[in-house]
């Protein structure tokens, strides 16, 4: 009984500081990036170079993928304003059958933005993958990224890790309520890039030679 009564008294102190972990993990990504968070176009300033981040194109139901369509429609807009003169299109490109950099560039050419100014990088396997490789492959260290405000803080967070002059400029959620998982799963993915970075000093999976953009 005095053992099980230690090991209850262990799970306890082990959950607890997890749950603090995760907590104060949180609170210090969004405190330490919100102001660099934007929702108007106006404010960007001589952050010229848009690092759009990947998501799937469709969801797995087959339908579009509402923050995938949004991203591309707000990074497209930006193009046309001429607040944005090149865009790195970073994702995965895990099979000849999933390609979100690909998928990005035609819906981004769809919308009127040429070829010429659109990047795309394979190697965006991980948010962390997609920040680094936009300083060390492709020589930006001033950027805006493209993505929802969820995700904004986080894609920041690394980013003032790696020294980049970042901001977010944030795509419109979902049409009606974000899903509950999408929150909680970026929760627990701002506690995982803590630890990342600060502990287990995770570097991208590819980076390989340096391809500096042409602007």
């Amino acid at each position: 009984m005095l053992l099980w009564k230690k090991l209850r008294i262990s799970a306890v102190v082990v959950l607890s500081v997890t749950v603090a972990f995760i907590f104060l993990a949180n609170v210090w990504v969004v405190l330490s990036t919100e102001k660099k968070v934007l929702t108007d176009s106006n404010q960007l300033d001589g952050h010229t170079v848009a690092l759009v981040l990947g998501t799937s194109k469709k969801l797995s139901s087959g339908a579009s993928n509402p923050f995938f369509e949004n991203r591309i429609k707000a990074a497209a807009e930006l193009f046309h304003q001429g607040k944005i003169i090149h865009f790195i299109v970073s994702g995965d490109n895990r099979t000849p059958y999933y390609n979100e950099p690909l998928e990005m560039m035609k819906a981004l050419v769809k919308l009127g933005v040429p070829d010429s100014v659109i990047t795309l990088d394979y190697a965006g396997l991980r948010t962390l993958d997609s920040i680094v490789r936009s300083k060390e492959i492709f020589g930006q260290e001033k950027i805006t990224i493209i993505t929802q405000s969820f995700h904004s803080y986080r894609a920041l967070f690394i980013s003032q890790f790696y020294d980049i002059d970042a901001v977010a400029l944030v795509a419109q959620d979902a049409a009606g309520e974000t899903p509950l998982r999408v929150y909680l799963r970026e929760y627990f993915a701002r506690a995982k890039a803590v630890l990342d970075l600060y502990v287990l000093q995770t570097a991208p999976r590819h980076l390989g030679e340096k391809e500096p953009l042409s602007l």
